[in-house]
């Protein structure tokens, strides 16, 4: 009786995240374009024929849950290793196991929680007993296999992408948390549940801890979790964001693709949603300038030195005042009329100078501090454009002589770089039409 007493001890212990994990795939939440009804993962549980895989996606979607069920599916021994405790000697040692298994007829998932931690050396490690059958390799992964994994590693293990759960899979879990017998008297006030399932924010081991630090502040017989109590709870909670991770990356990125496409209030919601995760606001003040130079350029001039001073403003004040001048530089750059015109010309003069050897400068184009430069013909007939009418020297060429009537710079028909455009086009259209061109031997 003592031993069935202390097994009940130790599974009400359990967090509740362990004590909800699923069975089997029916009754696993979410990732239905994996393994609902004809899907890829649903497919390979049914027929028994489990293949080496790598589950990449955000914390709490259900990786870990996911393996253990395909591994149960097929009748196969589990075992996990985590990429952060582990080392090669644990890779031979699980290795081993399997190998021992497979002699009697049983097949083994060797789980690898957080794979990207491994370095090259112990990923390969896994490469032969993946390919001669001995595992049935599944990885996990929040970061993009594409840059953390090594390709050997990939070409053996399908790639599998989950999402982060939608709002009515969450609401579906808490259904089924409050419905345990042990929290079958809470109450959970309406627009308790709806900031809760918010913060979740796609993660379900994160609502549910949420959940039983919120129930762990209840009293009485009846506990009731209402908003004052979740918004204590949530109070120092930051929404998934991971600096140098994919999602930091993909948020950035939005940002700097509503900027670009011109529409300052997704640009001010991706900015609010990297502040609300915790990002350092610096680093969306530099990304900023960048954008400035990238997508505005000379169409206006002036949206350069505004994320300078907005970058500067938030130096000084630090947070919050200083992200309401970030927040103006975003909405500014936003609605700015947009030219890559600069960005193209530079990315195409490093490809022209990558293309070609180290020309030499032309001779007129030299200076002459010496006597012997001076002999040697260093800055002879150089034409000081000063002198000249516009302070233009028609026909003039300074490139090298290989590189002559060499385009990069075009500038769009938009903003500034209108009237810009119009003076290229007069000045090259003078060059056409001279009578007189430099082009040294």
């Amino acid at each position: 009786m003592n031993d069935l007493f202390e097994t009940d001890n130790r599974a009400a212990a359990q967090p509740l995240a362990a004590r909800l994990r699923p069975a089997d795939l029916d009754e696993y939440v979410g990732q239905k374009h994996l393994v609902g009804p004809g899907k890829p993962l649903r497919q390979a549980s049914e027929r028994g024929q489990l293949h080496s895989m790598i589950l990449w996606g955000p914390p709490g979607t259900g990786k870990t849950t996911l393996a253990l069920i395909l591994a149960r599916s097929v009748d196969a021994e589990f075992i996990t290793l985590s990429a952060v405790l582990s080392g090669v000697k644990d890779i031979r040692a699980a290795v081993d196991q399997a190998k021992a298994r497979l002699g009697q007829g049983r097949r083994t998932v060797l789980f690898v929680d957080e794979v990207h931690r491994f370095n090259k050396a112990q990923q390969d490690a896994f490469l032969p007993h993946v390919e001669e059958g001995t595992v049935i390799f599944i990885g996990a992964t929040t970061e993009n296999p594409s840059f953390e994994l090594n390709n050997a590693l990939l070409s053996r293990a399908r790639v599998y992408r989950l999402r982060g759960l939608e709002r009515a899979d969450l609401d579906g879990l808490l259904n089924r948390a409050l419905a345990e017998p042990e929290l079958a008297d809470t109450v959970i006030e309406d627009d308790a549940r709806d900031l809760l399932l918010g913060y979740a924010d796609g993660d379900a081991r994160r609502l549910l801890n949420m959940l039983e630090i919120a129930l762990d502040l209840t009293d009485g017989e009846q506990p009731r979790i209402d908003r004052p109590l979740m918004e204590e709870v949530l109070r120092d909670a930051v929404r998934r964001f991971d600096k140098g991770g994919d999602v930091f990356y993909d948020q950035i990125s939005a940002l700097h693709k509503a900027v670009r496409g011109s529409d300052p209030d997704a640009a001010l919601y991706w900015f609010a949603r990297m502040l609300d995760g915790g990002c350092d606001p610096l680093y969306i003040a530099r990304r900023v300038v960048r954008m400035a130079s990238e997508e505005i350029g000379n169409a206006d001039p002036r949206a350069l030195t505004l994320c300078l001073n907005a970058w500067d403003v938030q130096e000084r004040l630090g947070s919050p005042e200083g992200e309401l001048a970030v927040a103006q530089a975003i909405a500014y750059v936003a609605v700015a009329p947009k030219s890559n015109a600069v960005y193209n010309a530079y990315n195409a003069a490093r490809a022209l100078v990558a293309a070609n050897p180290s020309n030499d400068v032309p001779l007129h184009l030299r200076n002459a501090p010496t006597k012997l430069m001076k002999n040697e013909g260093y800055g002879a007939e150089y034409h000081y454009a000063h002198d000249f009418p516009d302070a233009f020297v028609d026909g003039e060429n300074y490139f090298p002589v290989e590189l002559r009537d060499t385009r990069l710079y075009e500038p769009v028909e938009r903003g500034l770089e209108i009237r810009i455009a119009d003076k290229l086009r007069t000045l090259r259209r003078k060059n056409a039409e001279s009578n007189w061109k430099r082009y040294d031997d």
